[in-house]
């Protein structure tokens, strides 16, 4: 199993990836392993995820998602509510 995941911080960076396991990437971006982005920028909040079968699947729908203007990524993705947290910075 693959995901297509994104991750933010305080100040609403966005970080799209892929990964094989979850958990262990979610905690690697809390803690501020595993890349130098993801200790820089302090990325603390799950905010997205999609389950992939294939990992071409996957990577593909990442570079999709990636090409995407900032608000499309947003808007797209996630219900008024959480957009509302999101720009609250509550996510």
């Amino acid at each position: 199993m693959y995901f297509v995941y994104i991750m933010t911080n305080r100040s609403k960076t966005l970080y799209i990836g892929v990964t094989n396991n979850l958990m262990r990437r979610v905690r690697e971006h809390k803690t501020g392993a595993g890349s130098g982005f993801t200790s820089k920028y302090k990325l603390d909040r799950l905010v997205y995820f999609e389950r992939f079968e294939d990992v071409h699947n996957a990577i593909e729908r990442e570079k999709r998602i990636k090409g995407w203007l900032r608000i499309k990524k947003i808007a797209d993705r996630f219900s008024q509510s959480v957009l509302e947290r999101f720009e609250r910075g509550v996510v």
